[in-house]
């Protein structure tokens, strides 16, 4: 088969914006087009996040999460070099409160030593109070190389690497269609306009399983919106934290818990928690879309997955309806801090996929129907390793 001579990545998120750049500069005089369907690029899991470059450690040695974020963190800071774009180290610690805590800290050590994150290091309490004074638990881990950065400044610098190759961005096309025949993918917009390509990159996000679908892929795995909301310290209180401060994760739960962010823009964000979004972008409480909600309820995996789920559900449901016990998730571990500390930050959504049983998806996860190529599950560190998958698509679909 000849090379292909025109693509269409669907979704201008980090993860399509540094597909559409691989695309643009590896294919020889090969047309690449974004489509995108809000009117600017990144508006959603891409600007909505804390902006961590993650070192690696939390995922399955062999992964695909632990192995494209290994390689992801090195193009990723050589590029920001390139660009002068903001690429801050400054480190991260994660605390455990109690002795059960502490040995899934250790898990996570060899979790992190398997996957070479580089300079990680157990710490005590007294070697946890000098790096982060105002800090207490009984044990942590500390990551020098994990990083901030902007993600949306980054994804806008791939797009422009994009059109400098050669590519073009379509804002406004929300694809409504697809259809393959004689090894050509026709791609119909919401306006009735329809463009052929040669391959299709399906990287959409919160609609990635709905786009999937429409491309004749299987019907799961299905994306659940969880919202996670966040607060940020007020200026005067920022001097809490130095770095970035987490708490062990609970290894039944796909989330990391409430935690300390500092941002690139000196910000420090507390949170987020993760409760079920009522809309597939519903970024506010009061946001609703009632298909979408009835489509849930009628799904037994998902009501499976809710019942096993219920406490933990319940907590994280107090924790969005009163900012007192949404601080006191983070004051287990830094106990200065108080409700007045606090003021409203936007909220993010996580795209999860689950399977048909109710069974979260954990790592990513890709697959082709004929010429269109599905992004399925591409959460966090997704921003992280959007080179190393970037590189992989373009030589899958070049080898063809």
């Amino acid at each position: 088969m000849s090379e292909p001579s025109s693509f269409a990545v669907v979704g201008g998120g980090i993860v399509g914006s540094a597909i559409a750049r691989a695309l643009a500069r590896s294919a020889d005089g090969a047309s690449v087009t974004v489509l995108e369907k809000e009117p600017e690029p990144a508006l959603h899991q891409t600007r909505r996040n804390s902006g961590v470059v993650h070192a690696g450690i939390y995922y399955t040695p062999g992964s695909a999460k632990a192995r494209f974020s290994r390689r992801g963190v090195g193009l990723l800071r050589a590029y920001c070099d390139e660009k002068g774009l903001t690429y801050d180290e400054c480190g991260k610690v994660i605390v455990a409160l109690d002795e059960t805590q502490r040995s899934r800290l250790d898990d996570l050590h060899k979790r992190a030593i398997a996957n070479d994150v580089p300079g990680v290091r157990t710490l005590g309490p007294d070697e946890l109070a000098e790096l982060e004074p105002h800090v207490r638990g009984v044990a942590g881990l500390h990551s020098p190389t994990t990083a901030i950065v902007d993600f949306a400044a980054i994804a806008a610098a791939l797009l422009a690497d994009a059109v400098d190759a050669g590519g073009t961005v379509r804002t406004g096309f929300e694809v409504t269609g697809f259809h393959q025949s004689n090894d050509e993918v026709r791609v119909t917009g919401a306006s009735g306009e329809t463009l052929a390509f040669d391959r299709v990159v399906v990287c959409a996000g919160l609609q990635s399983d709905r786009l999937a679908r429409l491309a004749g892929d299987d019907q799961y795995p299905r994306i659940v919106p969880f919202r996670g909301e966040f607060a940020l310290l007020r200026p005067e209180r920022r001097h809490l934290v130095n770095g970035l401060v987490y708490p062990v994760p609970d290894p039944r739960y796909p989330f990391l818990g409430v935690h300390l962010t500092k941002r690139v823009d000196g910000e420090v964000m507390v949170g987020p928690n993760a409760v079920l979004a009522l809309a597939r972008e519903g970024y506010r409480k009061r946001d609703l879309d009632p298909a979408e909600l009835i489509r849930l309820a009628r799904w037994s995996g998902f009501r499976r997955f809710a019942w096993a789920n219920r406490r933990t559900a319940v907590q994280e449901l107090y924790g969005s309806m009163s900012r007192r016990r949404f601080a006191a998730a983070a004051r287990e571990y830094l106990p200065e801090l108080t409700v007045a500390d606090l003021v409203p930050a936007p909220a993010g959504i996580r795209a999860q996929a689950m399977e048909a049983d109710g069974t979260l998806v954990d790592d990513f996860r890709s697959s082709r129907r004929g010429n269109i190529l599905c992004i399925r599950n591409a959460p966090s560190p997704a921003a992280t390793a959007c080179l190393a998958i970037a590189d992989d698509v373009t030589r899958e679909l070049l080898d063809d």
